[in-house]
């Protein structure tokens, strides 16, 4: 007995694997795989799942996890550089979905406090989906692709504190509207406050020590973000603002890349046994009695949202194309919608039946969105004809911003390790007139590089394919690895091929016997340093004792 949960767990793991490769065969997002898994296993089929307490926890931390990573991504300057385009484009949006989504949702008769929980909840679009796929497509560097990931980045924003007000109400549930609004500030200034002086006095430092150890870097980092998510759960806010503000506070460190790198992975696994838990406590008649109006919700999703942004976009002088490619990002709600609908489930604010609508419209535009933004070139050269109400006759902004980002200066190589050779290396190619980025995994190196050599260092692991994702690959001419042994650089190959890269690569070897197993790995130009070292030297001798001769 001792061992059922453990092997129940094991089960669903392999349940889970199995509908998930038949999910990615499809195309799919795996999230869609893991609420059918849940589905499956819970009490509306085959009832498999009687170890709700350990997947409960798991689950918690999954969420955890996730809008750590989110408040991670976050930095101070990514929020000033949120250009008037995704700034106008999401709040736009968000305003057009909770007000006609709220409208629709008394319409099909439900109650007020659920009709605005579910019209929240369809405003949020999933950027782990949407990144995903605009990476695979190769058009996160895009012009759509920037602006839709600035729209994200406003939704993300949106929804903690979407959970930081509800959660607010529900603490001060008793209490008048105005002494309520007053508390919520107060509470909002203070943890305002401790976070500034611990991102100003105490993170930069104790980050900086846990980051000599690889291991001990993630072990502190899912400690700060528990760590905060429960005390922000004490303090009257949810575990989810507080697992965002413990990323947040970490985003305009040096070492918020590789952290997030290394958490991706965390992450996914973990928001598994969320959606197998949410699967589990949702049943058929729920689910049934719901079908219409998630059909009529996801009509409202996956046309009224794209229509919002091409006519908000189209107004501030981008092409109709343009627009319609950004507009099919918010076609869908995301994993955040479901987490905001159960987290008012907890709250006491809305009934299961709401999680299930959500989950339904989910699942229908998810998987539609997913065709739809993959096959977005055809698709717009059908419907071209119909949008020309969304463009102007002269799209000033959408050429500017196209100057602007020809004339960006984006680096021009990428030098991976930092170390002797590495570092001088980089200085030469920068003195060279090179634009170069530099990167490595020891923190106090990247501390000195980035403050004496004058090109940009980021602190972060070579070949992890998370953190090669977070780099800008799409303007680099030269990927140059100076990574001391064989499976590094055979994985940053392999993460190379998998992000498209079109540009050179050149990996360092040590002898002629690294260097033959570094081609068959792959690597299209292989450089020996010191036996180019030991060439160059001895041809400065000969030349010098040849010069020499005569006069003896």
């Amino acid at each position: 007995m001792i061992h059922e949960p453990f092997a129940e767990l094991a089960g669903l793991l392999v349940i889970a694997a199995l509908v998930g490769a038949a999910a990615v065969r499809l195309r799919q997002p795996v999230l869609i795989a893991y609420i059918v898994v849940g589905i499956l296993v819970g009490p509306a089929a085959l009832g498999l799942v009687s170890a709700h307490d350990h997947i409960d926890v798991l689950a918690q931390i999954g969420i955890t996890v996730l809008l750590f990573v989110v408040g991670l991504k976050l930095d101070i300057g990514q929020v000033r550089e949120i250009g008037p385009v995704a700034l106008a484009t999401g709040l736009g949006q968000l305003a057009f979905t909770i007000l006609f989504g709220f409208l629709l949702l008394l319409g099909l008769g439900k109650g007020p406090i659920e009709a605005l929980y579910v019209a929240i909840a369809l405003t949020f679009s999933s950027t782990i989906i949407i990144v995903k796929l605009l990476s695979d497509k190769r058009e996160l560097d895009s012009l759509h692709g920037r602006i839709a990931v600035g729209f994200l980045i406003v939704q993300d924003i949106a929804v903690v504190l979407a959970m930081m007000v509800m959660s607010g109400l529900a603490a001060d549930s008793g209490a008048a509207g105005w002494e309520v609004m007053i508390g919520l500030l107060g509470r909002v200034a203070a943890a305002v406050a401790l976070l500034a002086v611990l991102m100003r006095y105490v993170l930069p430092g104790l980050v900086r020590s846990m980051a000599r150890s690889q291991e001990l870097l993630l072990v502190f980092a899912i400690a700060w973000g528990t760590g905060l998510a429960a005390l922000g759960e004490w303090t009257g806010f949810s575990k989810e603002a507080g697992a965002f503000l413990a990323g947040f506070a970490l985003a305009s460190t040096p070492y918020r890349e590789a952290i997030g790198a290394r958490l991706t992975g965390i992450r996914d696994f973990l928001l598994l046994f969320f959606f197998i838990d949410l699967g589990a406590k949702l049943e058929l008649s729920t689910l049934g009695a719901e079908v219409w109006s998630a059909v009529v919700l996801s009509l409202f999703v996956l046309i009224g949202n794209p229509l919002i942004v091409m006519a908000i976009m189209g107004y501030m002088g981008y092409r109709k194309r343009t627009g319609f490619l950004a507009g099919l990002t918010v076609a869908q709600i995301s994993e955040f919608s479901i987490i905001f609908v159960a987290m008012g489930i907890g709250l006491g604010h809305v009934g299961v039946e709401a999680l299930g609508l959500t989950t339904l419209v989910g699942l229908i535009t998810i998987t539609l969105s997913t065709y739809m933004i993959l096959y977005s070139e055809p698709l717009f050269v059908r419907l071209a004809p119909l949008l020309g109400l969304f463009e102007r006759r002269d799209p000033q902004r959408e050429l500017a911003a196209v100057r602007q980002v020809v004339d960006d200066e984006q680096p021009q190589a990428l030098v991976l390790g930092l170390g002797r050779y590495g570092h001088r290396l980089a200085k030469r190619l920068h003195e060279g007139g090179l634009t170069v980025l530099g990167v490595d995994f020891d923190p106090e190196l990247v501390r000195r590089c980035g403050a004496s050599e004058g090109f940009a260092v980021r602190f972060g692991d070579g070949h992890d394919a998370a953190f090669l994702g977070d780099l800008p690959l799409a303007g680099l001419r030269w990927v140059i690895s100076t990574l001391p042994d064989i499976e590094s650089n055979r994985a940053l190959l392999h993460a190379l091929a998998a992000r498209g890269f079109a540009g050179d690569v050149a990996i360092v070897a040590r002898d002629e016997e690294q260097g033959v197993r570094l081609w068959r790995a792959g690597a299209p130009i292989v450089l020996y340093p010191f036996r180019d070292a030991a060439d160059f030297a001895a041809e400065n001798i000969v030349a010098m004792m040849a010069r020499k001769a005569p006069a003896e």
